[in-house]
């Protein structure tokens, strides 16, 4: 009978091969603030039959899981060793309060319904519709944000939604050298800004979007606006739109749709049973 260990995971590009084989069984696009923000900050954990890599989970700092993939030609059965996980019989990886998963992951998702004692809806995830508004009717234009409009963009985001400005100063410096921020300004006010992020790795076909408008500027359909013309700049760029929002998010999720997206996969949040007390 072969030998499982789970070994924590010094260097992500040890995974390369199963975070391929990961997405590609996926059902749709996975949301990519998820994926390639939260889960890279995330605690890897490597699977190994007799020394051979093959598998691995990742858990955020709060103590959930964030992505589970087992190998085809892995001996071990999975429901087996995401129950041993889940209930917290794991001494390399201790015990968990639950996991996230979307509805694209059917696998991952599976294990969570039997394992779990309860959950919710994160997020809605989106994908742009054939049929959307129209160059004409959109009625504004953005343009790439440059570095010296880093600090314009980092308040901005931290009056209108509340975010650190360090951590917006790191994450929109880094969306800037890669052309992926932009704004729109109205008689030199920056009113909202959009994100139009590409992908290095995996669906590679996709641009990830999002969008803050000002305050001030919210139920007037800017966002609704905004959307549609950086779904137009990835279809420019042979790239299909996707986005996402919180559940409770009700105004953006109409924005969204009326920007002609549709959504059909949620990311859920399970909990877990507690068996340490």
């Amino acid at each position: 009978m072969s030998k499982l260990d789970i070994k924590k995971i010094e260097s992500l590009s040890d995974l390369i091969a199963l975070k391929a084989d990961y997405f590609a069984a996926s059902n749709g696009p996975l949301d990519g603030m998820w994926h390639f923000g939260f889960v890279a900050m995330a605690t890897h954990f490597g699977f190994y039959e007799d020394d051979t890599l093959i598998g691995y989970l990742c858990i955020n700092d709060e103590g959930y899981i964030l992505q589970f993939h087992l190998a085809q030609e892995a001996k071990i059965d999975k429901r087996d060793l995401f129950k041993l996980i889940a209930q917290g019989n794991s001494q390399v990886i201790g015990t968990l309060k639950g996991a996230f998963v979307s509805t694209a992951e059917s696998d991952y998702l599976s294990l969570c319904l039997d394992n779990s004692v309860g959950f919710k809806v994160n997020a809605l995830m989106y994908q742009a519709l054939k049929s959307r508004p129209i160059a004409t009717e959109i009625g504004l234009s953005l343009s790439l944000a440059s570095a010296d409009q880093l600090s314009e963009f980092v308040d901005f985001a931290a009056s209108n939604i509340g975010a650190p400005k360090a951590w917006l100063t790191g994450y929109y410096e880094n969306l800037i050298n890669r052309n992926e921020l932009l704004g729109y300004w109205e008689k030199g006010e920056l009113l909202a800004c959009g994100e139009c992020r590409f992908f290095d790795d995996y669906q590679t076909e996709y641009a990830d979007l999002g969008v803050i408008v000002a305050q001030a500027e919210r139920g007037e359909g800017l966002a609704t606006r905004v959307l549609a013309w950086l779904s137009m700049h990835a279809d420019e760029k042979g790239l299909k739109a996707i986005c996402s929002t919180e559940s409770t998010n009700v105004p953006a999720q109409k924005a969204i749709s009326r920007a002609g997206f549709a959504t059909s996969n949620r990311i859920v949040q399970f909990d877990f049973e507690r068996f340490d007390s």
